[in-house]
């Protein structure tokens, strides 16, 4: 006679079965929830691609995001599990969903502004929208990829929403405004995000990002260690006396000084950078002075920018720019005031934590995922980098099978929507992946 087995027993032995086999061909119940995330990224992607369209049709300038804000809102706001608060940073966005186990805390972040450059595409959403900048009213286009930035968050809360009850962790969703704002006396979006507290309450463990370009096949660059440039603006403006053409000698016109300051400039670079440290340029953009040949002005303006993979190196052009100015103005009997906006610091990706998601990043992208050089060009997530730990990495989407496709911020810029599921795979991919290396924010290795 055969022994009874009564019904709780049964199914106790039968999820068991059921968490082996799931054991089995995922490995550990961490690689099964990953399996599922990525299988849940991959069925958003039809849904990614109608939110990515509308933003991508409806573009806003910098701190201008209202009607994208209202529409990313509303898109969260059906989503289950997640706490909304707008108008941080004027139009940022901040949304927490907490997992159903403890963990630590992971930010991901998308920029949500576009730029005042008008497209050029055959896009049947393509942009035709105006907006005002520095006065004017101008074009106004999605051709830095910050619509599919916004789309993909989007699609990894809606994964990771679907998934809470089994999150180890919590979730802050940032959607920042202005990231194109430049430097200058009004700070872009992620410093005024991380200076409106978004980094606390909860606290976040570790921020996350990435960003779309054409210069490739479908694929995820990414680097342990200086990513991005730091991006700074100086200005320097020279006053003196100005006179007649044919008696310089009776005025202090600053035209001479204003060349030889330029010219001093280039020697920051070969003369007091260490080039071991990180590279960094020196680049003057603006020269300006006068109105007449026979008319010495009494003022003079040098414009530029500095770009360092170096934090060190950017403090050091920053003291040389300020003394050469000085140092030679005063010789020419001319006063020198010198502005220096920081607007972008480097970029650091965190080498320990990139290294947690590494393995994630190669299975959002079927192995098509490799550590590259960094970037002279500036981002400003790396302030949240002053902050806290972060990883970036860069998306390639070229729209063509066999060359680059048109720059970020080319009037042509188009990427491969096909990139659109690789993204969300990624954002998915990798929280899950710090969650359960660092339950407790902090590394098991």
């Amino acid at each position: 006679m055969k022994p009874q087995h009564s019904l709780p027993a049964l199914i106790a032995a039968a999820i068991l079965s059921l968490n082996a086999l799931a054991q089995g061909s995922a490995g550990t119940p961490s690689d099964a929830l990953q399996a599922r995330a990525l299988s849940m990224a991959d069925a958003t992607e039809s849904q990614v691609i109608v939110w990515r369209r509308h933003i991508h049709q409806n573009p806003e300038l910098s701190f201008q995001e209202t009607r994208t804000a209202a529409y990313v809102a509303d898109a969260l706001s059906r989503m289950q599990g997640i706490e909304i608060q707008t108008g941080i940073a004027k139009t940022g966005i901040k949304a927490v969903l907490r997992g159903g186990r403890p963990g630590p805390v992971v930010a991901l972040r998308a920029d949500m502004d576009a730029l005042p450059v008008e497209e050029r595409n055959e896009l049947p959403f393509k942009s035709t929208a105006k907006g005002e900048w520095l006065g004017k009213e101008v074009p106004v286009a999605h051709v830095c990829g910050h619509d599919t930035h916004v789309a993909m968050l989007l699609g990894a809360a809606q994964v990771l929403s679907n998934m809470r009850a089994d999150l180890p962790g919590t979730v802050v969703f940032l959607f920042q405004p202005a990231e194109e704002q430049g430097p200058g006396p009004v700070p872009s979006g992620a410093p005024a995000m991380v200076k409106a507290g978004v980094l606390d309450n909860p606290k976040v463990d570790v921020v996350m990002g990435q960003h779309i370009n054409a210069g490739g096949p479908l694929g995820i660059g990414w680097r342990r260690g200086s990513m991005y440039a730091s991006g700074d603006v100086f200005k320097i403006s020279l006053t003196g006396q100005g006179g007649h053409g044919a008696s310089p000698w009776t005025a202090k016109e600053p035209t001479v000084a204003a060349a030889e300051i330029v010219l001093a400039l280039q020697n920051i670079v070969s003369h007091r950078i260490d080039p071991l440290d990180g590279p960094t340029v020196v680049t003057v953009g603006v020269l300006q002075s006068g109105n007449r040949v026979n008319i010495l002005p009494d003022t003079a303006q040098i414009a530029g920018t500095v770009r360092s993979l170096s934090a060190r190196n950017q403090k050091v052009a920053h003291e040389n720019i300020r003394l050469k100015a000085e140092k030679i103005a005063e010789q020419y009997g001319l006063t020198a005031k010198v502005e220096i906006d920081t607007g972008y610091e480097v970029l650091v990706s965190d080498p320990g934590a990139t290294q947690v998601v590494v393995k994630a990043l190669e299975a959002a992208a079927d192995a098509k995922a490799r550590e590259v050089g960094p970037r002279m060009a500036s981002e400003d997530f790396g302030s949240f980098g002053k902050e806290r730990p972060v990883v970036y990495w860069n998306l390639s989407a070229s729209p063509f099978a066999d060359k680059p496709g048109a720059p970020n911020h080319s009037p042509e810029f188009v990427i491969d929507e096909k990139a659109l599921r690789l993204g969300v795979r990624a954002l998915v991919a990798s929280t899950l992946a710090y969650m359960n290396e660092r339950p407790n924010g902090e590394s098991k290795l």
